[in-house]
């Protein structure tokens, strides 16, 4: 019988498996709803303040999904030693973790320093500008908040309790919001800040939400076995060099895949505010969307950790194929909404028509990479399970960097094969790398599933 048939078969692996992700959705929407609450809020307020806080939120992903994406390095190498019972190896994992999270989110801030010359470069002046630059300096500071609650939340996950990130994650969302209200708009006496009281009010949230998931791991029995409380491990080269060899492909990976998304806002700045702003609003909805196949990914990366370090191949190839079919029917799923209620999606964010006429014409276009999308990040997750992230990371380059941006600007702004399309032809661009993207994962999955465990460069940090 093969793998596909067996699996398919086995109800019981669906539901662990679907009993596990489920909770990782919930976090992940509730995590990017503040970004959505930002951009709704932002776009009430002005059309200026949403392109303010659209360019600024640009500049600031990158390089947060970049320190996000190499503490994540924690979640495969605790759900490892844990698949393999080395349950005394993980709390000194996740004591390096956060000493490594503390330092890139102190190095975050210094950068988000230096971001005038960028603006400068591509042209971004006037009072957009001004409330792009406000809201960097605000919201650099939860950047710390940002790294240790992931090294917390990889420490949760990869035992495969993933409940806490809802609970912290609503919180956070609890906050947002009416802080947002109160300081965009200037309620309660305080001055009316725009687009820049949505960077207080994501960096009071982070900071609450984090500390409260750290007094929520300190109190609980459940994280009590994994001699993480035991001592203090002061900060050791080698086991931090180990979690740097996995997770900075993987931030790499993820950053490359964020900029192709930032630099074509940054780009898109000279057409005008209108144009930002549409792109804005569809990109915004296309990541929360994107929130769906990236909890499969997650889950995939927690429950593959967990059967390579049990030495269990057959478990493996069988979440292959659950969190694979999952994350295609969810992508399905997405494509039908955007092809079927653009006006209706854009509606949400904004009342300017102009805004609405630029997003109803790039809803088509984003629909179109929705199962390509859904594909590369179930891939991607696999792979990390495994440890395996330097060569996709060099596939995603080519997929983003090389076809896909560099396609998308041809097709945007210049003349050379079809007469400029703007903001259509960036999203084409996209289009063509998320599907290379997607193919060269697939094929390196079907490698990697193949191989003895006993071959797989496993990490014991």
């Amino acid at each position: 019988m093969s793998i596909i048939t067996t699996t398919f078969k086995d109800a019981s692996q669906w539901r662990s498996f679907i009993k596990l992700a489920s909770p990782i959705l919930l976090a992940e929407i509730l995590h990017l709803s503040s970004t959505v609450v930002d951009t709704i809020m932002a776009g009430q307020y002005s059309a200026v303040d949403l392109a303010g806080v659209s360019i600024g939120g640009s500049t600031l992903f990158p390089l947060m999904i970049f320190v996000v994406g190499v503490i994540m390095a924690t979640t495969p190498s605790v759900a490892q030693a844990f698949g393999a019972k080395q349950l005394l190896h993980i709390g000194p994992i996740v004591q390096q973790s956060i000493w490594l999270a503390i330092s890139l989110g102190l190095l975050g801030i210094l950068l988000l320093r230096f971001v005038e010359p960028i603006f400068d470069l591509l042209l971004i002046t006037g009072e957009v500008r001004d409330i792009a630059l406000d809201y960097l300096f605000v919201v650099a500071f939860a950047l710390p908040a940002i790294t240790l609650m992931q090294s917390l939340r990889s420490f949760s996950e990869g035992l495969g309790i993933t409940k806490p990130m809802v609970y912290f994650g609503l919180l956070g969302v609890m906050i947002n919001i009416p802080i947002n209200y109160i300081l965009i708009y200037g309620k309660f006496g305080l001055p009316a800040m725009g687009g820049v009281g949505c960077g207080w009010a994501t960096t009071i949230s982070a900071w609450v939400a984090t500390l409260g998931m750290a007094g929520y791991i300190f109190w609980r029995p459940a994280y009590r076995h994994y001699g993480f409380f035991e001592r203090l491990y002061w900060p050791q080269f080698k086991a931090i060099k180990q979690l740097l060899k996995v997770g900075v492909p993987i931030g790499i990976s993820i950053f490359i895949e964020a900029t192709m998304f930032a630099i074509v806002a940054l780009f898109l700045a000279p057409l005008g505010a209108t144009v930002v702003a549409g792109h804005q609003l569809v990109l915004n909805f296309t990541s929360l969307c994107f929130m769906l196949p990236m909890s499969i990914g997650i889950t995939l990366t927690i429950r593959v950790g967990h059967a390579v370090g049990s030495g269990n191949a057959q478990a493996a190839k069988q979440l292959v194929v659950i969190g694979s079919t999952l994350a295609l029917v969810m992508a399905t799923a997405t494509c039908s909404l955007m092809l079927s209620f653009p006006d209706l999606i854009a509606r949400i964010y904004t009342q300017d028509q102009a805004v609405i006429d630029v997003a109803i014409s790039l809803f088509f276009l984003a629909a179109m990479f929705q199962l390509s999308d859904a594909i590369q990040v179930a891939g991607a997750g696999i792979l990390r399970g495994y440890k395996d992230t330097k060569w996709p990371m060099l596939m995603i380059i080519i997929s983003y960097w090389l076809i896909g941006l560099p396609l998308g600007y041809i097709l945007g702004l210049t003349d050379i094969l079809l007469p400029a399309l703007g903001a259509q032809g960036f999203w084409i661009g996209i289009i063509f790398g998320l599907s290379c993207a997607a193919i060269l994962l697939c094929f390196r999955v079907i490698y990697i599933i193949h191989k003895p465990l006993t071959q797989q460069q496993v990490i014991n940090a």
